[in-house]
């Protein structure tokens, strides 16, 4: 998940005050409090569930979620945050309800069958995952297609179909061909099928348009070592160490290190 953008969150939760603040409206007998608009309210909840949810910022973001329901329980996008953070806990259970739930109130979103199908695509429910990434790309309003099919992709890796995912990774390049995630998983599936060069090409390319996370500069310490390039493999290496010391890759990297005899 992307850090917390302390700003964005400010400005968020300032609205939210305005919104369930005790304000009060001028009658003819003078001021009085006005009714809170609850239906306003359910919805800022969600946005600001769904907010602290891509932030990683789960116990919030269960918090809003469930208090926007609780306001209006016909939210679908509520159902679904609220879906995602069971899911990131690993309460299946829970998660499916809330998937259930959101589909059943609006199926027609695109947004929520792509993150029920990465939900199904989790519990390797591969085929059920691709039917909800087909209906999130059936529709002409879907904002992001190039993320439907990344995960499309994503998803058929998992049921190791390398050919399927990257027909659906050129797909999403096709639509944006700098969508930082498919360019990634395009390098790794090289790397996989050890198609160096083609590895070190879509590296290069995702390395101009996106920050570099720890498992793509690990994917480039050993891409550049199995071309034979040394020197580039230890610049991915510093980058590693340096900006992700406590990453699970850089404790892969020493491990790496130390069994070289």
């Amino acid at each position: 998940m992307p850090p917390a953008n302390p700003l964005r969150s400010g400005l968020l939760i300032s609205f939210a005050a305005l919104v369930l603040c005790g304000c009060v409206r001028e009658t003819p007998s003078g001021l009085q409090p006005a009714k809170p608009d609850l239906e306003q309210a359910a919805h800022t909840y969600t946005q600001l569930g769904l907010t602290y949810a891509s932030e990683g910022m789960l116990d919030l973001a269960e918090v809003k979620l469930k208090k926007a329901i609780e306001e209006d329980s016909s939210i679908a996008q509520a159902h679904s945050g609220l879906g995602f953070v069971y899911s990131q806990r690993g309460n299946v259970e829970a998660a499916q309800a809330e998937y259930s739930k959101a589909v059943e109130l609006d199926g027609n979103d695109p947004e929520i069958r792509n993150n029920y199908g990465v939900f199904l695509c989790s519990q390797k429910r591969y085929q059920e995952g691709d039917q909800n990434f087909a209906l999130a790309l059936k529709n002409r309003n879907y904002a992001t297609p190039a993320k439907g099919w990344t995960n499309a992709g994503i998803c058929a890796r998992q049921a190791k179909d390398a050919p399927r995912a990257e027909s659906d990774f050129r797909q999403a390049l096709q639509l944006d061909p700098n969508f930082p995630g498919a360019l990634a998983e395009m390098a790794s599936l090289s790397y996989e099928q050890q198609n160096y060069l083609r590895a070190r090409a879509f590296l290069d390319r995702y390395m101009k348009v996106a920050p570099p996370t720890a498992s793509v500069l690990l994917l480039g310490v050993n891409t550049e070592r199995a071309l034979g390039n040394d020197d580039a493999a230890h610049q991915y290496e510093l980058k590693l160490v340096r900006n992700f010391p406590d990453s699970d890759e850089a404790a892969k990297l020493l491990k790496q290190r130390s069994s070289v005899p």
